[in-house]
């Protein structure tokens, strides 16, 4: 159970980054009419996240090459690598221009925002991989409490129904590309972790569980961001609107909280760049977190908001064939051993 729970914190750590725990990334694939896309996504990420975690545990994977090849076969295997490390880095990029956001909320400076967040994700990782899934089964119960915890007061005290849309469901079609979109960083961190599961049970524990966890909050969430729908423009972070009726003392909670989920994202984003850079240089791994962090902190000038409303869109479209092969794994393949 213990080991099952410190992979599902991986997952959800792994999913809930600056675009998903700000509310931008939920609202642009899914708001209205979306209960169902949310149902069938949970379904999806369930069903993907078993399939990546028993080929990573089977092929007992560093990396997540092996397991890439094995989902999207030999032909397509340089394409998506290709793809997976341009998606990690770009998204890494919208986590740490995430953070300057964030900062900005508190009138301090975009780039006091971006220093913090560099200088933290080099300390995590002298640690090795150890000091990311410690980290993670510490900070995450605490950023899902606290999420939840602000989505049902806010549900409570505007007096919502959760239920009350179940026969408006037009939008059930988002669920694709919103699994999709999360489907690539779960192959490369999952992948990297693959000699380090024990037993299938931890597996059905941590995607079950991740799946559920994050069903229940992106449900709560949608419904909340639905009743601000005409003030989410004129917020760069729509948790904001959220909690700009409360107390300023939950609004600094939120907002390290939400700082963390950012962290979280970034960090694993940055242990999937590193494992596979590892296999072409043999480097420490703390000297290739500051060179590729190096690297991306001018990407950050684009802006949060921007990047999010166009890089993840397109990744969400891209992943679709990767989607299918996860969710038709085991008739792939059994093609695959008949031929």
């Amino acid at each position: 159970m213990r080991a099952g729970l410190k992979w599902m914190f991986l997952i959800i750590g792994t999913t809930i980054g600056a675009g998903y725990a700000s509310g931008r990334e939920l609202w642009q694939f899914f708001g209205h009419e979306s209960g169902l896309a949310i149902v069938l996504f949970v379904i999806f990420f369930t069903i993907s996240c078993f399939v990546i975690m028993n080929v990573s545990y089977q092929r007992k994977s560093t990396h997540y090459l092996p397991v890439l090849r094995d989902i999207v076969g030999a032909r397509l295997t340089k394409i998506y690598d290709v793809m997976i490390f341009l998606y990690l880095f770009t998204t890494t990029v919208v986590m740490i221009a995430g953070s300057g956001a964030t900062g900005q909320a508190f009138n301090f400076s975009y780039w006091w925002g971006i220093v913090i967040i560099v200088i933290a994700l080099i300390v995590l990782f002298m640690k090795d991989i150890n000091g990311l899934l410690s980290m993670n089964q510490f900070v995450l119960p605490l950023l899902l409490g606290g999420l939840l915890y602000i989505l049902l007061l806010f549900t409570f005290d505007q007096d919502l129904a959760l239920f009350s849309h179940w026969h408006e469901q037009r939008n059930w079609t988002a669920a694709f590309p919103f699994t999709a979109l999360n489907i690539l960083p779960l192959i490369a961190v999952l992948g990297a972790i693959g000699n380090k599961v024990t037993s299938k049970q931890e597996i059905w524990i941590a995607c079950i569980g991740s799946g559920a966890t994050l069903g229940v909050i992106s449900y709560v969430y949608n419904n909340s961001l639905i009743q601000i729908a005409d003030e989410i423009l004129l917020y760069e972070i729509p948790l904001f609107a959220i909690l700009k009726g409360y107390p300023f003392e939950i609004l600094i909670f939120m907002s390290i909280l939400l700082w963390f989920a950012i962290f979280t994202t970034a960090a694993a984003g940055v242990l999937g760049l590193v494992t596979r850079i590892q296999d072409f240089l043999n480097l420490p791994l703390s000297l290739l977190v500051i060179l590729i962090l190096v690297t991306m902190i001018p990407l950050t000038t684009l802006g949060f908001s921007t990047l999010i409303s166009y890089i993840y869109p397109v990744y969400g479209i891209l992943n679709l064939y990767v989607l299918t092969r996860l969710l038709l794994f085991p008739i792939w393949n059994k093609m695959e051993r008949t031929k």
